[in-house]
């Protein structure tokens, strides 16, 4: 026993065993280092930073460049209406050019007649039994009025 507790004490043994304890350690540490290394580098998280702050760097003009794509979309069908617009209007202007037209229009919207025809004017039944009953509406305050036509509304959506 004298000999193990000479053994256990010699500098020898101290060393070797802190040879040992020291190459645990470094194991240890590098199988930690090559773990953490594999999850994220300095460079990857340098990659990452920069393409966050050129997303973010974008995203404004990016935004702008849609919107005003959009409005100019929105100002060629304008100006393609109002084209289309000008030349009804053009169209419109030639017809009442021609009298025949023009005459036709004027007997139809104005009920004129030519000497000798006789004109017929052909009344909706319906149609004058509501004028009537709107004429019982001037006798009666304005707010009775409004009152009505609320009702009626409401019976409508009904």
């Amino acid at each position: 026993m004298a000999v193990k507790d000479r053994d256990r004490f010699s500098t020898a043994t101290r060393i070797k065993l802190l040879g040992e304890q020291t190459a645990a350690r470094v194991y240890r540490s590098q199988t930690k280092r090559q773990a953490r290394r594999s999850r994220l580098t300095g460079r990857a998280a340098l990659l990452a930073l920069v393409l966050c702050t050129l997303i973010v760097a974008l995203a404004y003009p990016m935004r702008q460049y849609v919107s005003q794509r959009a409005e100019i979309a929105d100002l060629e069908r304008e100006k393609r209406q109002a084209g289309e617009r000008v030349e009804q209007l053009r169209d419109l202007k030639a017809r009442w050019q021609d009298d025949a037209y023009a005459e036709q229009q004027i007997r139809q919207r104005l009920h004129y007649v030519l000497p000798g025809e006789t004109g017929f004017v052909v009344i909706d039944p319906d149609a004058a039994r509501q004028s009537r009953a709107d004429l019982g509406a001037t006798d009666r305050p304005w707010y009775s009025n409004v009152w009505d036509g609320v009702d009626k509304s409401d019976a409508s959506d009904q």
